[in-house]
């Protein structure tokens, strides 16, 4: 297995054959030996490694047992089934609400997300896991899912739900139902992406418009809602939005109203069937067009509509032949970059964001970053003005952008190597990174001297005790908030990846990336 590889792997240094194998001309700097170097005979590291099965694995056996009893397929064999066969799938934030709920385990934050090839075309998949609490929505399940909308959004990627859900998760309602990015967002998201496809049939002036458009930019808002199971109060809106919608016979239901509400509300006994079921959808109410017999007719009945979108991928950039990577994939578990203290000039950096966008170049940005440097050198010398410049860069930048996270993201370093603030179609994180406003040391350090400049104003003593006490708790706060595994559960990046297969995963990210046209950049004011 993966993990039994990574745990036998040599020591990191011994992967290095030699500095100048290693050192480009271009780029003269050290193989770094500190900082963010990932140790993968490290504990920590191998519990890094030892939580992504764990994540994996949907809920618990008890609950797969039954799920499978009923004729299911586990919502990860239904997306292996869906895509093409041997075609990779991209999956986001396995790491969503790790931890995040106390004693409740939600692997996956109870839904799979990702980008994968069906019938030769990129879709987004959304998959409830109802193996995970029934597949009903804790607040980090909607996190999930909006961010799998704004990805096909961005990208312009047709998107597909696997439907088998009970609907928000009542005892965390609060959480869950009434804010403006909760659960009524996945609706508003879902009428948003198919107006504005019918926006862009009306606005084609012909049939060779038409034609042209169907080829190029009208798949992006295509839906199709697969019902494989429950589909419960609000979720009954996924498929009644659709483009397309599939139900299973005997499996799927759709009701805004179970049978337990409606006998409480009126008094009435019906089964879920008759309430809501293949045949009253598929004969008399018309929310769903397809009738499946089971769920792998339902997967190709989805298949079947993709490939009836008869879309053709348009790129609007040079795409060079690829080139095999100068050294294995696996000796960038030894190799990360350089001192995590070196700097880097802003000025270059700013400009040649400014080029990548005027020659439509996608940006990859690979952060391993401290900061700007402070002191007043370098406030005389504008750091704040030039600061502004990459930021000002970045953020209006409309190339396709991708962040992956290598090691340090500290302070206003995250705004200029954009950071999730930014926009980035896609970021991910490596095991060993960090993610703070700054260092839990340097936090410490200042907060200590507020109070040390306080309490000398007050004519109080402030012990070199007290301040070892103040900072111990805030250095292993910041140790804890700024971990990989606290922001994937948050969803503050899409995924954390294995070094190796960082390649991969930025191949898969821009391809799914060059199926939107890219708009042209305009930057606001730079100060000189």
């Amino acid at each position: 297995s993966k993990t039994m590889i990574l745990q036998t792997l040599r020591p990191a240094v011994l992967f290095i054959r030699s500095r100048s194998a290693l050192t480009r001309l271009y780029h003269a700097d050290k193989v770094a030996t500190l900082g963010s170097q990932p140790d993968v005979q490290s504990p920590v590291y191998r519990v890094g490694q030892e939580r992504k099965p764990q994540q994996a694995r949907s809920g618990g056996e008890k609950a797969r047992t039954l799920h499978t009893s009923r004729g299911k397929l586990l919502p990860r064999e239904r997306i292996d089934r869906l895509l093409d066969p041997g075609s990779p799938f991209l999956e986001f934030s396995q790491f969503a609400a790790y931890e995040l709920y106390g004693n409740e385990e939600v692997p996956a934050g109870g839904i799979i997300t990702g980008i994968g090839r069906v019938s030769g075309v990129e879709c987004v998949i959304v998959a409830n896991d109802a193996t995970v609490k029934g597949g009903t929505y804790y607040p980090a399940t909607v996190k999930k899912h909006l961010r799998a909308q704004e990805i096909a959004q961005q990208n312009h990627l047709p998107c597909i739900y696997l439907v088998d859900s009970g609907g928000a998760n009542l005892p965390r309602q609060a959480n869950v139902f009434p804010d403006r990015d909760h659960f009524g967002r996945i609706f508003f998201n879902q009428a948003r992406l198919s107006s504005e496809g019918i926006a862009q049939v009306l606005q084609a002036k012909n049939a060779k418009a038409f034609a042209v458009l169907c080829q190029t930019d009208w798949s992006h808002v295509f839906q199709i809602a697969v019902v494989m199971g429950s589909c419960t109060a609000g979720g009954a809106y996924v498929p009644a939005m659709a483009d397309e919608s599939i139900i299973v016979r005997k499996q799927g239901t759709i009701f805004l109203g179970g049978p337990p509400l409606v006998k409480a509300a009126t008094g009435e006994e019906v089964s879920a069937e008759d309430l809501g079921g293949a045949d009253l959808h598929c004969r008399k109410s018309g929310v769903t067009d397809h009738y499946a017999l089971d769920d792998d007719h339902a997967l190709h009945l989805a298949r079947k509509a993709v490939r009836n979108l008869n879309y053709t991928k348009k790129l609007n950039v040079t795409v060079e032949p690829p080139e095999a990577p100068l050294f294995p994939g696996d000796e960038l578990y030894g190799i990360v970059g350089d001192n995590l203290k070196r700097t880097f000039d802003i000025k270059e950096g700013t400009h040649f964001i400014e080029l990548c966008c005027q020659r439509n170049i996608p940006l990859i940005f690979l952060q391993n970053i401290t900061g700007f440097m402070v002191g007043r050198e370098y406030e005389a010398g504008g750091i704040a003005k030039d600061g502004a410049k990459m930021v000002t860069a970045v953020a209006c930048a409309n190339v396709p952008k991708i962040t992956v996270i290598l090691g340090g993201s500290y302070g206003a370093g995250n705004y200029g190597m954009c950071g999730r603030a930014y926009s980035p179609r896609f970021l991910y994180m490596w095991p060993n990174s960090r993610i703070s406003v700054m260092g839990g040391e340097q936090a410490a350090n200042v907060l200590a001297t507020i109070t040390k400049d306080q309490k000398a104003r007050e004519g109080k003593e402030f012990t070199a005790e007290q301040e070892a006490a103040m900072k111990e708790p805030i250095i292993r706060r910041f140790e804890e908030e700024g971990s990989p595994y606290y922001s994937s559960a948050r969803l503050w990046d899409d995924g954390i990846i294995d070094p190796a297969d960082t390649r991969l995963v930025l191949g898969l990210s821009l391809s799914a990336a060059l199926n939107a046209p890219t708009q042209k950049t305009q930057f606001g004011v730079f100060r000189m």
